[in-house]
């Protein structure tokens, strides 16, 4: 199991337009943020209700999801067998998976457990917990399934979601920049915090939001995930150069990227 490339996902294909398209939209462990965020462009939201049709929205309603659907969308990470299954058994039903956040996409904050979790879960749980079955080393969705479409960042950007939603409804071949932040931050004329002393993961993430953290004047913390095209030899390099500490560096990578196997130098 794992992950399709951007260029394998470059390649998918449009639910066919004979049809309307049934959408589903799944939560797994995650504060439901992404979620959220879709329903705050509302605007926009309406305009392109009316091209698929919803079956099933975990956070607004109790109706049991439908067992046939076009496109699922995925927020949230892996954290026991239930939602192991159910990853599964989506990707073998949708046409077109969608996920959404960086729990979903890199295991985000769940997946900072991630580390040594087998080993340390005896000295939280005398009987470990069983709900939603065995609890599991937590994983992004990506690396459980193939995924067609991804919708980075913590939360989504819900112009960028509607963006992708249209690309699954009527087809791209348009994938995500692989590019890293540094060269936004350079279009959009912002000082680097390395010159200030500060330690920013802008020049590994991947790019594509727009720098906004930065250009609010807070350093990247690498919610979109690694790029890659990174270079973290480089970049631990460059921390030196700026008298930081490398320690601190691979610590704030561990943010979002616990389960990245690119930060524990595996291919």
């Amino acid at each position: 199991m794992g992950a399709t490339n951007s260029a394998a996902a470059a390649t998918c294909e449009a639910v066919p337009q004979s049809q309307i398209p049934r959408v589903v939209v799944i939560g797994l462990a995650s504060c439901f943020g992404c979620q959220l965020q879709i329903t705050n462009n509302e605007k926009h939201l309406l305009d392109v209700l009316g091209q698929f049709d919803l079956n099933y929205w975990q956070l607004v309603s109790s109706t049991p999801m439908p067992d046939d659907f076009d496109v699922a969308i995925i927020e949230g990470a892996i954290v026991n067998e239930e939602s192991l299954k159910l990853v599964e058994e989506i990707r073998e039903k949708a046409k077109i998976v969608i996920t959404i956040g960086a729990c979903a996409n890199t295991a985000g904050i769940p997946g900072i457990a991630a580390k040594h979790y087998d080993s340390r879960s005896e000295y939280v749980y005398d009987d470990f917990p069983a709900a939603g079955g065995k609890a599991i080393s937590p994983r992004s969705v990506p690396s459980v399934i193939d995924v067609d479409y991804r919708v980075p960042c913590c939360p989504i950007d819900p112009f960028e979601f509607l963006e992708v939603l249209g690309k699954a409804l009527y087809g791209s071949n348009r994938p995500l920049t692989e590019k890293t932040m540094c060269g936004d931050c350079k279009r959009n004329e912002t000082g680097c915090f390395y010159q200030q002393q500060k330690l920013c993961l802008g020049l590994v993430t991947r790019a594509g939001c727009g720098a906004r953290c930065v250009n609010l004047g807070r350093a990247c913390n690498g919610c979109r995930g690694l790029s890659p095209e990174a270079n973290l030899e480089s970049a631990r390099e460059a921390v030196v150069r700026y008298g930081l500490n490398v320690e601190d560096f691979d610590s704030a990578l561990e943010l979002f990227n616990q389960t990245n196997p690119a930060l524990q130098g595996k291919e």
